[in-house]
């Protein structure tokens, strides 16, 4: 269905008419000069009365540029048909982090080492795509915490920002568990109650931010938002060094205390993937968290099209306006130049 945003810009059309009907006219003299050239000045003459038998055409033009001018105005669009939203589903806030320890290669794919941000990537990818009926949010901390997504049902969006998040767009010496909790609180509040879900996976321990991960928890539990807490990265690696190998803990400093008492405290929980296998169970879990009911929601697709008849307008005054050079006149006027340079070149040879 065709629609204009600002209809009564139709109003204007016929201001040209009203500013020539009330806006006198210029005077008009008479030639009050007498030159000896007449009857070159009489054929240039004719090339413009040429030029001026198009007039008419001119008004045409004219009033079409207009006309195209008034409709490009009024921003038409083409409103397609209602589309259903889903009406099932929660509003889910994945927080994911890219701190600088997130680049630590302690997962295995396969038979390669692999960094915990990017089986993060692959894991957290899947299942964002599983989730239809849902809306969907992203948070990135490190240092600091940035909503990369707010909350929409364009899951492919979403996926997209997730895939194109790099260690190191956000100051990643510290991790601000806290802050990151407290912006998702700040984005689902208003959410209707059954269906605020926060998800964070972090791999370290808050020592950055304005608000600890408690003070945060304690908001959200106010806010009735279930948060679900993950901690990812290896018990055990081993480093292999000039005196031998040796056995150490790359997740040392995951505070999975504080982690677990945000989870249980806001009715979720915490669960601790150690490698690619457990992040997989955890998600896949998360993936049967109950629907429930939401309002019925729909959205009709809008096409603009002011663009055609403004294109239209424009292309019309370059065509106009190329035709109102005059040609003829111009090239009238080369021609009379060498006839009268031959003019004089003979009264000279007749003198002499």
């Amino acid at each position: 269905m065709l629609e204009f945003t600002w209809p009564w810009v139709f109003l204007a059309l016929p201001l040209p008419l009203f500013i020539y009907r009330l806006m006198a006219r210029a005077p008009r003299q008479d030639a009050a000069l007498y030159v000896p050239f007449f009857s070159v000045l009489s054929r240039l003459q004719s090339d413009n009365e040429n030029l001026r038998s198009g007039r008419l055409l001119n008004l045409i033009c004219c009033t079409l540029i207009w006309l195209l001018m008034i409709l490009a105005a009024s921003r038409p669009q083409w409103l397609g048909d209602p589309v259903q939203l889903p009406s099932t589903g929660r509003d889910l806030m994945l927080s994911v982090d890219i701190s600088g320890s997130m680049e630590a290669q302690d997962m295995v794919v396969g038979n390669r080492q692999a960094s915990r941000i990017d089986v993060v990537k692959a894991v957290v990818g899947d299942f964002v795509e599983r989730r239809e009926g849902d809306r969907l949010g992203l948070i990135l901390f490190a240092a600091h915490a940035y909503i990369q997504a707010p909350l929409t049902f364009d899951r492919a969006t979403v996926g997209t920002l997730l895939e194109e998040a790099e260690i190191g767009i956000i100051e990643e010496s510290a991790t601000a568990i806290g802050d990151a909790i407290g912006l998702g609180v700040l984005h689902l509040r208003n959410r209707p109650e059954n269906s605020r879900v926060l998800v964070l996976l972090t791999d370290g321990v808050n020592n950055a931010g304005a608000v600890s991960p408690e003070q945060a928890g304690q908001l959200a539990q106010q806010e009735n938002i279930k948060i679900y807490t993950i901690g990812i990265g290896a018990d055990q690696v081993v480093q292999r060094t000039f005196f031998g190998a040796r056995a150490i803990n790359p997740s040392a400093e995951l505070d999975e205390a504080v982690l677990t008492q945000i989870a249980e405290s806001t009715g979720g929980r915490y669960f601790r993937a150690r490698d690619v296998n457990d992040l997989v169970e955890i998600y896949e879990e998360l993936d049967r968290l109950e629907t429930i009911e939401q309002d019925e929601q729909t959205y009709r697709p809008t096409r603009v099209l002011f663009y055609w008849p403004l294109g239209a307008a424009l292309l019309i005054s370059f065509i106009l306006a190329l035709f109102s050079i005059p040609w003829l006149s111009m090239a009238g006027k080369a021609r009379i130049e060498p006839d009268e340079a031959d003019e004089l070149a003979d009264s000279e040879a007749s003198r002499a």
